[in-house]
């Protein structure tokens, strides 16, 4: 057995076997959710809303109360978002990638603000502080709740914020022993990245054909 597979291993000793199964149906329907919001597929949002529902109590268990509100919040954001993006625009066609507006920019930034503000009461009031972990998290939050936000509305910035979450989520999952979400958030970075470039092209051909 090599070092790096026992090492895996003994980060779900002790853990309920049953708690290893939910968190890697969990992985398998964020992996496709993922690559379905790379392709621009309205699957997203069914895959997501199975991950999300998985997590929810996934995180509570673990105690990562800030994420868990991340994935109500993913939740409600994959109900809405299935409406914007099957929401015709005109008798042809849907909802197309565009660009966040100055508008938007600002709301962006209240929701950004205002997440940081929610997780914090949230860690206060359920006495969850667990250091460095809890901060880490009240900031993945915000960046998580912004690319949400952006995914719903079709929006290209969705990938930078997400890409930044998926990031910082990496240490964070493996310190806390969810070594097969840490793994997913390392995928998570890789397909941000390719679904910036997917939707860029996009966007493009859109500009260009308009």
């Amino acid at each position: 057995m090599s070092p790096i597979f026992d090492w895996l291993l003994s980060q779900y000793r002790g853990v309920d076997t049953h708690l290893i199964v939910l968190e890697l149906f969990g992985v398998f329907f964020g992996v496709l959710s993922v690559l379905y919001s790379k392709n621009n597929n309205i699957l997203v949002y069914p895959t997501g809303i199975a991950s999300t529902l998985l997590y929810v109590y996934i995180l509570f268990v673990y105690g990562l109360l800030g994420d868990m509100i991340i994935n109500v919040y993913y939740f409600s954001m994959s109900v809405y978002g299935w409406y914007v993006w099957t929401r015709k625009v005109d008798e042809k066609h849907l909802t197309p990638i565009t660009k966040v507006t100055n508008k938007e920019n600002k709301i962006l930034a209240a929701i950004f603000i205002g997440s940081m503000i929610l997780i914090g009461i949230v860690y206060q009031i359920f006495d969850k502080w667990q250091g460095w972990p809890s901060y880490v998290d009240i900031i993945t939050t915000a960046f998580f709740f912004v690319g949400m936000w952006l995914l719903a509305k079709k929006k290209i910035e969705n990938w930078i914020y997400l890409l930044i979450g998926n990031i910082i989520s990496v240490p964070l999952y493996f310190y806390k022993g969810l070594s097969f979400s840490a793994f997913l958030y390392v995928f998570l970075i890789i397909i941000a990245v390719l679904g910036y470039f997917s939707w860029k092209k996009l966007l493009f051909k859109k500009i260009q054909t308009v």
